[in-house]
């Protein structure tokens, strides 16, 4: 173990450059924890010249990542390229048949890749370590998939994506409407030019892809999951939800069900009052639930450069040590058929807002729609607010009972089109948190 463990990191953004700035300037405590010498032996970046705040004068350097994983002589490969296909998929491939260990950050690319690459792995006889793929410094893979073996997991949720957080904390503290709150996530870097990988809910998929597989054993499905931006969320939801005792968090959830297992990611009403509602600006938060430990929660920074470094440096000084373990926690073979839960009833209910035409008989044609799907409506409030005598319609507040997503979508259909409706109904689902 004296020989030191020499790194090649594809990718020197944000993340790689502070992985690379750590190792060189903390070898000696690196040492003492992997039980050998860490250093960075060869690296692949677009531009030489970019100063990253670490001198790699002496360091091999590779344009492409595919090469620098196939003929750089390194013991561990990093991939900090990103995105699901291409070269990233291609490096990680080309590490993995010449069994070298991996680490990486790349939650698309393992949600869409992930078991084929765990079997191929295996027959290398290696292992793919990823703590930074899903929640940043948090570290809930090494929680799953070493901390709570002896569990079984009934439900694993919580807030996954920093910059939605960021925007439904402001629009509810500033009163900030959504297009305003976007612009200033993206002027602070908090959102990308493109925002719709995070705003649409697609980043917090891809992230509870992977925690699924841990939770229960099986095989990724990213294309069983309802995913549902916050794009649609209004400072007029946000404030009926803080009067009715909510706050709106996007929500990625994942549960075992007797039909099978569910996975959502949506905007959700959460009581105000629990430890979930209290997770603001772009910190991260997953909760657990369990057999014998009941309910945990882990909290952190869920993105920026230390954080994700400090996840990645986790995985090599495990690597170092020559830890090796089933990428998804057991065997690739022993990963269970995904099979996805039946449409069932959500405990928490439904919020729903209407713009309702002032118009007689309004009123009652709805809530014979909600009668007729067999929906139990436990309130109805008719938010006024200044200037509303002048308009005409007016926003009104349902509160559902336990009933199905179906049988909320279809009577809202019928509401459309019996034409008693100013605009587009909102619905906002109610999560039951212990």
């Amino acid at each position: 173990m004296d020989r030191p463990m020499r790194l090649g990191i594809a990718g020197l953004g944000t993340v790689g450059a502070s992985l690379a700035r750590l190792i060189a300037t903390n070898k000696d405590a690196y040492t003492l924890r992997a039980g050998r010498p860490v250093e960075t032996a060869a690296v692949s970046a677009r531009d030489r010249s970019k100063d990253r705040g670490v001198d790699l004068t002496d360091i091999e350097w590779f344009d492409d990542p595919v090469a620098l994983a196939a003929n750089a002589e390194i013991d561990l490969f990093v991939e900090l390229v990103g995105g699901a296909e291409g070269a990233a998929l291609d490096s990680v491939k080309a590490a993995l048949n010449r069994g070298l260990p991996v680490v990486t950050a790349n939650k698309a690319l393992l949600a869409h890749h992930g078991v084929q690459l765990a079997k191929l792995a295996q027959r290398k006889g290696t292992t793919i370590f990823f703590e930074a793929a899903a929640a940043g410094g948090i570290p809930i893979i090494k929680t799953m998939r070493e901390g709570l073996r002896g569990n079984k997991v009934s439900r694993v949720y919580g807030i996954l994506n920093g910059t939605c957080n960021y925007m439904l904390t402001r629009m509810e503290r500033e009163g900030i409407a959504f297009d305003d709150c976007l612009k200033d996530a993206q002027r602070l870097g908090y959102a990308e030019a493109d925002p719709t990988f995070d705003i649409g809910g697609f980043d917090a998929a891809h992230k509870l892809a992977l925690l699924t597989s841990l939770a229960f054993g099986c095989e990724i499905d990213l294309d069983s999951i309802f995913i549902e931006g916050i794009e649609a969320v209004t400072t007029e939801d946000i404030e009926a939800a803080a009067d009715l005792g909510y706050r709106i968090k996007l929500l990625a959830v994942a549960q075992r069900t007797e039909s099978g297992i569910e996975q959502r990611v949506h905007p959700t009403m959460i009581p105000a009052h629990s430890a979930l509602a209290q997770v603001d600006g772009v910190t991260n938060a997953v909760a657990v639930d369990t057999d014998l430990l009941g309910s945990i929660l882990l909290v952190g920074p869920g993105a920026g450069g230390n954080a994700t470094a400090s996840a990645v440096l986790s995985d090599v000084l495990d690597a170092a040590r020559g830890l090796s373990m089933p990428t998804f926690g057991v065997e690739p073979a022993q990963l269970a058929p995904y099979k996805r839960a039946r449409m069932r009833a959500h405990e928490g209910g439904y919020y729903i807002r209407l713009s309702v035409l002032d118009r007689v008989g309004a009123f009652a044609s709805i809530a014979r729609r909600m009668a007729e799907n067999d929906i139990s409506l436990e309130s109805i409030v008719q938010r006024k607010r200044d200037g509303d005598e002048a308009r005409d319609a007016a926003p009104v507040i349902l509160i559902t009972h336990e009933t199905t997503e179906a049988a909320v979508r279809k009577a809202l259909d019928a509401v459309s089109r019996d034409g008693h409706l100013k605009s587009e109904p909102r619905m906002v689902r109610i999560e039951a948190l212990d």
